[in-house]
């Protein structure tokens, strides 16, 4: 619900503070007083999009608050987007300036245009007196029967399931128009697998080829250097453990005399130790180590085979497998897309999943048409078109498309024995306006906002219709917040609140200025609203009588 809205520097409105109740509140004032400038500056609040000219003439910007109670989704959808959230409102702000850049908050965090419009949705219906516009576009009306019918998860199912047949008849197509150049790549990709499935080349191989074949090539330079160390350690001549034998003996005398040094002797034994066991390791791979020319060969020819098919590929020996993974990868989605009968099965399969999905979506549509089409055609009745139809027309399309197997179409007869016709080609604007509110009221119980916002939708009607939709509005104000602009003295006599919005001139400048209005001023606003004096005792009876009778309702 709308708590409070406050405006600074918008238009011609210099600073506005209002606060707002439940049920059913009007605007009203003369012609350009600004009624609605305070619906548009609540839009833009609620994420539309700004320019300068929202600006005040003279004004560095233009500053719009809203306050709202916060319901649940909505209080689920700012933790999920990391608003914080104190109490039990939610304050969402815009800031214009005279260049028109704008910027947006939400409880005083920074937020986009379109965190604004998405948080707006969750609390704000708002009905413009041109609203019949939509309701001649078949997707905002398919819209509208899904929403009656309870079905938006059934049509959203319906969408998936023409997009996965989509995708597969896609694809069926075009393996059908590829069919003769993916069997030439395949042919060539079967080619060079082949090659590289000889030559099985496995993960890290490269280099353990190259490792052992440098080893195998050097055996002769290996074992020399293996006796020259061996002997510098061990050899019969003067060697490296005979003089640390040497070593160890006069430290062990001097530590006789010093028991200081017996670390330092401690410390040459096991030099000793690891030079031995040094020695001993050399001598026994020199045992092991010997010439092998046939597994050299070996080597040499696998090598030889790396080395061509690396050339050939273009690319280091040591890439050789990642790119025989691809080529078999690719190899095997050519293989899956020149399937032609498994493509041709799985796009059936698509297409019998989206059929399903689409009569299980026209069954609910068709049931809730009729209901629809009755509680609109009553409200019509109401609203000064006695004897009118109303039909919400359903025809099967040639095709299931991603909205379903069927068009929806609203049509209507305004009056007793007309044909049913397009509502778009309903000629009266005063009856479409009619309609169109017959429409917002019926399905009004359908929207999880907790505000309705009805901006002069009572165009083009007056008289006893005039009360009725008061009535009507004031009735949708028992369970929610209704605000409406109006120029209708018989809709303003039923609100429950009620805002004057008057302009006010100052040399050259222009201001427009609300009154939130007591029961006496009521009297009078409505009675010049009837088109008379106000203060005329015929105007003012006139305005009680409205006031007593919407009272009484």
């Amino acid at each position: 619900m709308l708590l409070h809205l406050h405006l600074r520097d918008v238009v011609i409105v210099p600073e506005l503070d209002i606060d707002f109740g439940r049920g059913f509140t009007v605007l009203t004032g003369e012609t350009g007083a600004g009624k609605s400038i305070l619906i548009d500056a609540l839009k833009l609040a609620l994420g539309e999009r700004a320019d300068s000219g929202v600006v005040r003439s003279g004004a560095a910007r233009a500053e719009i608050s809203a306050e709202f109670s916060v319901n649940t989704p909505l209080a689920a959808w700012l933790d999920e987007q990391g608003f914080a959230v104190e109490g039990d409102s939610v304050l969402l702000r815009r800031v214009i300036d005279a260049q028109g850049k704008s910027r947006g908050f939400i409880n005083g965090s920074p937020a986009t245009a379109a965190q604004l419009k998405r948080a707006g949705e969750m609390l704000v219906d708002i009905h413009g007196q041109h609203a019949y516009q939509g309701l001649v576009r078949r997707e905002v009306v398919t819209s509208l029967l899904d929403g009656y019918a309870g079905a938006q998860p059934q049509a959203q199912t319906v969408a998936q399931a023409w997009a996965q047949w989509r995708a597969a008849q896609q694809a069926l197509h075009q393996a059908q128009q590829d069919a003769g150049a993916l069997a030439d790549e395949r042919e060539r990709l079967q080619w060079q697998c082949e090659e590289l499935d000889r030559l099985h080349p496995a993960q890290g191989e490269w280099d353990a080829l190259e490792a052992e074949h440098k080893r195998l090539a050097h055996v002769s330079s290996l074992l020399e250097d293996f006796a020259t160390a061996q002997a510098a350690l061990d050899g019969e001549e003067l060697s490296a453990l005979a003089l640390l034998a040497q070593a160890q003996q006069a430290l062990e005398r001097a530590a006789q005399v010093d028991t200081g040094l017996q670390p330092l002797v401690l410390q040459i034994e096991s030099a000793h130790t690891s030079l031995h066991e040094l020695a001993h390791d050399l001598h026994r791979l020199a045992e092991r180590t010997e010439a092998d020319p046939q597994r050299l060969a070996e080597l040499d020819a696998r090598l030889a085979d790396w080395m061509r098919l690396a050339r050939k590929h273009r690319m280091p020996p040591a890439d050789l497998p990642q790119a025989h993974a691809a080529l078999r990868e690719r190899l095997a989605q050519l293989d899956r897309s020149a399937d032609l009968p498994a493509l041709e099965q799985a796009e059936h399969a698509a297409q019998t999943v989206l059929q399903q999905a689409a009569a299980r979506l026209t069954a609910l549509r068709r049931k809730a048409a009729q209901q629809l089409a009755g509680a609109v055609q009553a409200a019509m009745q109401d609203l000064g078109m006695p004897g009118g139809r109303f039909d919400v027309a359903l025809t099967p399309l040639d095709a299931v498309g991603a909205r379903g197997a069927e068009s929806v179409e609203l049509r209507v007869a305004a009056h007793p024995g007309a044909e049913l016709r397009a509502l778009g080609k309903v000629a009266s604007g005063g009856e479409l306006s009619r309609i169109a509110l017959a429409v917002a009221v019926t399905t009004s119980a359908l929207q999880d906002t907790d505000t309705l916002i009805f901006d002069e939708v009572d165009a083009g009607i007056g008289g006893a219709v005039a009360q009725t939709v008061g009535r009507l509005l004031r009735k949708l104000g028992r369970d929610r917040q209704v605000l409406a602009v109006t120029h209708l003295a018989q809709v303003a006599a039923c609100a429950q609140q009620h805002v004057a919005v008057r302009k006010q001139s100052s040399g050259r400048q222009t201001a427009s200025l609300l009154d939130v209005l007591q029961p006496s001023q009521r009297q009078t606003e409505i009675a010049r609203m009837l088109g008379g004096n106000a203060q005329s005792s015929a105007a003012l009876e006139h305005a009680r009588e409205l006031l007593d009778g919407c009272d009484a309702a």
